[in-house]
This record gives structure tokens, C-alpha cells and sequence, in this order.
């Protein structure tokens, strides 16, 4: 295996949910490196619907966690990402926007471990009243879609890699 074989799945293995963080802020190299990796998702008919909304702003972070249930570690966190998309542009980016966003979404949270960070994704879009919350505190147009936010910072716990595959997850040319 060569190295980049080896530092790709590393990298995918070893990336973990942190909600815990310290209370160093994050890089603005950093900052700009895991958003080009946002933007070097996949997606589907090149529409790139994807847009992001950085948050660094400590009232804004400790206002998202009041807001939030599950969002308690953005009060901790020096960085969180608003994973939106703008469906306007096409039927297919009307289509495949959550798709899109999910892909950006993995590459920030990939990105982030490769540099040393932790970080956690929120689920916003399936739940209306997380979509109003963050929309109405965000300033975010009616017109664009939410699909999550994750928490970013310099990791204040370890965990261990994932192993293995869980079983009766695969199936072979039929379930």
C-alpha cells in the first residue's frame, strides 16, 4: 500500500465524533483548508448547491447551543460550519441537495481530523423547528435549504479508531 492509500484510510478510520473542546481558536489556514475541501465534494450534474456559513462569533456559538438539543458542545466549541444549499439554480440541485451537502459535509469532518481537529455533525434539516431556529438566529433566506452544522475545535478527548465492519451490514447482489 503507498502512503497516500494508507494516510486516506487512516484519515476515514480514525475520525471520530468529539464534542468536547479546548479552548484554542481555530487556524484561519485551517479555516480555508477544510472549506476548499467542503467545496471539492462531489456533486450530482456539477450543480453545487452547497453553500457554507462559518461561525466563530461566541455569542452566535452559545446562542446555536440554547437553540439546539443535541448542540450543547457548540458552547464550547470555537467553530462551527452552517451547511446550507440554494436549490434554485437547477432541477437537479433540487433534487440531489441533501446529497451534495452530505458530501461537503464528510469532506469538513475529514478534512478537520487530517488537521488535527475534532469535530461532530447536527442534524438540522429533518427536524422544522432546528431549520427555523438556526434560519431565524443565522439571518438565513427562506430560499436556501439547511442541512446541519458541525462543531469544530481542537479535540479535549481521544477516541479509538473504528473497527471492523458491524455484522449483517453487507449484502451480495441481493439482501
Amino acid at each position: 500500500m503507498n502512503s497516500r492509500y494508507r494516510q486516506a484510510v487512516s484519515n476515514i478510520l480514525g475520525r471520530r465524533s468529539i464534542r468536547r473542546f479546548d479552548e484554542r481558536p481555530v487556524e484561519k489556514e485551517k479555516v480555508s483548508l477544510i472549506l476548499e475541501c467542503a467545496f471539492a465534494a462531489p456533486s450530482a450534474g456539477n450543480a453545487r448547491p452547497t453553500h457554507v456559513v462559518i461561525v466563530d462569533d461566541r455569542p452566535v456559538l452559545n446562542a446555536l447551543a440554547e437553540v439546539l438539543p443535541y448542540g450543547k458542545m457548540l458552547s464550547k466549541a470555537p467553530l462551527a460550519f452552517i451547511v446550507c444549499a440554494d436549490t434554485s439554480g437547477s432541477d437537479i440541485a433540487r433534487l440531489y441537495w441533501e446529497e451534495d451537502c452530505a458530501a461537503a459535509m464528510q469532506n469538513i469532518l475529514l478534512a478537520a481530523y487530517a488537521l488535527e481537529l475534532g469535530g461532530v455533525w447536527l442534524g438540522v434539516h429533518h427536524a422544522p423547528e432546528r431549520v427555523h431556529a438556526v434560519r431565524n438566529l443565522i439571518k438565513i433566506p427562506d430560499n436556501i435549504e439547511v442541512l446541519g452544522i458541525t462543531a469544530i475545535g481542537y479535540p479535549a478527548e481521544k477516541k479509538d479508531p473504528h473497527e471492523g465492519i458491524p455484522e449483517g451490514k453487507i449484502h451480495v447482489n441481493q439482501w
